[in-house]
């Protein structure tokens, strides 16, 4: 494994990979890697001859008063993580090196945007976008790899690669779960052993909506009263956003038919944790 800190590296390795044909897999990363990057990893391992791995925490995407300053790293674990997985090559860019002056461009994203997360974290998908749009220039992937457990990054990114013809395509990954059902995330460090214990219940809160949809409950106040009632009767968190919307469009639905997608944030005393479903109707 190559372990690159600089853009100029990085352009050189890729250039030779791009003249010997081979294919790229990009799995882009804020670190801290935990199974559910590991299983992007693998899914980038079947499918190309290079698979390239960055672990960049981008202060664009962060707004004031989150939690850039302590959001968790750990660069020497990441890489032997990336290494037990088979990656090629790590890209660790210091802030600097991806932002040498302050950015005098950004990406503005449109739609998608102004529901779930994207709702009160207004620039947070713009910075998203933003070091996307670098990263794919600069490592020019075949395929580029991302968790459904944030379904509306996906989304988002689908639209950027479509609306800014992108030579790539977009590669869903199911979310990765721990034994009891709650979603793999950096920030479930955060959580104290009595909200970890809580925590699962987001998850079969959606189950539970997804149960009374498929048994023929499509009024969307009462679904969404399913999972507020079984949050606050059995959790201390307080709940962010329910939200029932179509997929990938994040519209609201008159009637539920198509693709879904139903949404939950929930914020503990030092976490905010985010989970969904998507399914078809």
């Amino acid at each position: 494994m190559i372990v690159v800190k600089t853009v100029q590296e990085l352009k050189d390795n890729i250039w030779a990979y791009k003249q010997g044909n081979q294919t790229i897999g990009f799995v882009p990363t804020m670190g801290y890697l935990h199974e559910g990057h590991r299983r992007l990893l693998e899914e980038a391992r079947k499918e190309n001859d290079i698979v390239v791995l960055s672990v960049f925490v981008n202060p664009l995407q962060f707004g004031v008063g989150e939690d850039y300053e302590s959001y968790p790293r750990d660069e020497e674990r990441d890489e032997e993580v990336a290494k037990k997985a088979g990656v090629d090559v790590l890209f660790l860019p210091p802030v600097q090196e991806m932002y040498p002056t302050n950015p005098s461009y950004s990406v503005s994203v449109k739609s998608r945007v102004n529901v779930l997360c994207g709702k009160t974290r207004a620039g947070h998908f713009d910075g998203v976008a933003t070091v996307l749009t670098k990263l794919f220039n600069l490592i020019l992937p075949d395929r580029a790899y991302f968790g459904m457990k944030d379904a509306q990054q996906v989304a988002v990114v689908e639209g950027l690669v479509k609306e800014f013809n992108f030579p790539l395509v977009v590669i869903p990954v199911e979310t990765m779960r721990e034994e009891d059902g709650l979603a793999k995330s950096s920030r479930n460090v955060y959580l104290t052993s009595h909200e970890r214990h809580e925590a699962p219940t987001i998850y079969r809160s959606l189950l539970q909506a997804k149960r009374a949809i498929l048994e023929g409950c499509h009024n969307q106040e009462e679904i969404k009263s399913v999972i507020k009632a079984e949050i606050q009767s059995k959790t201390s968190g307080q709940i962010d956003y329910i939200e029932i919307l179509s997929y990938p469009e994040l519209s609201e639905l008159m009637k539920l038919k198509g693709r879904i997608i139903i949404a939950v944030a929930v914020k503990f005393s030092k976490a905010r944790l985010i989970d969904n479903i998507t399914f078809q109707l």
